[in-house]
């Protein structure tokens, strides 16, 4: 970043919609040990725990900045929102830049997509919690 523009390189936001409970996500990230799975090139430090609502971290290692999983209760789910706000270590070209910043979305939304699967537990479209049907 430079001493005249306060916008960090990097600007990732991914939503994402699980059909479970927020709570059932924000167990998916309680366990620290699982951030260096989802994220293994960053090292977080929580500086905002708001528990079924998400995480927020300041970022180091590959990125320098802030991150943030903000979990909202929608309907019968979850929207899973995440942001990325940060700045590589090194320099990097603008060619460069742009690979990077799609690499980031791309595995933000890997990681989304990964814990539907897995949360989700084979959850068909159009059917509610425990096999029920919508009304």
């Amino acid at each position: 970043m430079s001493a005249t523009d306060n916008a960090p390189a990097l600007d990732v936001v991914d939503e994402t919609f699980l059909a479970v409970p927020p709570g059932t996500v924000a167990a998916a990230f309680a366990d620290p040990r699982s951030w260096s799975r989802y994220w293994p090139d960053l090292v977080l430090e929580v500086y905002t725990d708001r528990g079924e609502e998400g995480l927020r971290w300041t970022v180091r290692g590959a990125l320098v900045g802030t991150m943030e999983i903000w979990l909202e209760a929608v309907l019968d789910g979850t929207v899973l929102h995440y942001f990325l706000r940060a700045d590589p270590a090194g320099a990097l070209t603008p060619r460069l830049l742009r690979r990077e910043a799609d690499h980031r979305a791309r595995a933000a939304k890997a990681i989304a997509l990964e814990l539907k699967d897995i949360l989700e537990d084979g959850r068909e479209p159009g059917v509610g919690p425990a096999g029920t049907v919508p009304g």
